[in-house]
């Protein structure tokens, strides 16, 4: 999987992924051994393999009828080809699995020259906003009212990511609170490649101290007038990202793989010794 997309999660997808690993099967076999439905008949196996895998794009249906994981790409794309989707998320606080919600998420697309605000919503938190957290971003109680919940935004918003890098100034913290609010909302878990340009700042920028936001803008001279609001940081870090994968590319990296494991600490394939 190249970008980023919702998948079913639970035990019986599971199982039945670790079935398809071992390769396609009917949909009969598949009740067999990942359903623990041994001799069901075809027609109800098929529609029980479908209700189940059919939205998945980790699998497909071939063509003579069985059902297989799909084949991984061949190799790494190189970084200009790859279609960034840098996001933030403005949240109740910072228990993405607990209590706390998103208040507000925007996505910014990053492809070639091309820098462009695809998604940008207020989110109905369903609970209350803290006031420390609210004079820090600005987003209050009153402002969110009749902004749309979670569930109202998260078809647009994963059609904002599909198929895209997931991008973040500390991506874990992002990803935590979109994937554990697709589950809540809809029952699917975000899967696809993600970076995250605080862990590729420290990689790229020596001396420049900290690699918070604030500062990495002013070192580079990064306009963000809406601070703490998600258009206004993820417009900031979309402009960081393309200062960094600059300097990457000059270093040697050529694909998104190089790009990731950079990121990672680990020496890019395409760098040089």
């Amino acid at each position: 999987m190249i970008g980023v997309d919702t998948v079913p999660q639970g035990p019986l997808v599971d199982r039945a992924l670790a079935v398809l690993r071992e390769g396609p099967v009917d949909a009969v076999a598949l009740c067999a051994a990942a359903f623990a439905l041994p001799g069901a008949p075809p027609v109800v196996a098929e529609r029980l393999a479908s209700a189940l895998l059919g939205a998945d794009p980790r699998v497909q249906r071939r063509a003579d009828g069985r059902w297989g994981l799909v084949a991984a790409a061949a190799g790494s794309p190189l970084v200009e080809g790859c279609a960034f989707a840098v996001v933030d998320c403005e949240t109740t606080g910072m228990r993405a699995t607990g209590d706390d919600r998103v208040t507000e998420v925007a996505v910014v697309l990053v492809q070639g020259d091309r820098r462009e605000v695809v998604f940008a919503s207020l989110v109905n938190p369903g609970r209350p906003i803290p006031p420390m957290v609210a004079a820090i971003t600005g987003i209050s109680d009153a402002l969110v009212r009749g902004a749309p919940s979670f569930a109202e935004i998260a078809d647009p918003l994963r059609a904002a990511l599909a198929g895209r890098v997931f991008v973040a100034h500390n991506a874990r913290f992002d990803w935590g609170f979109l994937g554990a609010e697709f589950r809540r909302h809809t029952g699917f878990a975000l899967e696809g490649p993600r970076l995250c340009t605080v862990r590729l700042a420290r990689r790229l920028l020596r001396g420049v101290g900290s690699c918070g936001l604030d500062n990495l803008s002013q070192y580079l001279g990064i306009a963000n007038e809406a601070r703490h609001r998600a258009t206004g940081d993820a417009l900031a870090t979309a402009r960081l990202l393309e200062h960094l994968v600059g300097l990457a590319r000059g270093a040697g990296v050529r694909t998104l793989d190089d790009l990731t494991a950079l990121a990672e600490g680990r020496r890019p394939a395409a760098a040089p010794a």
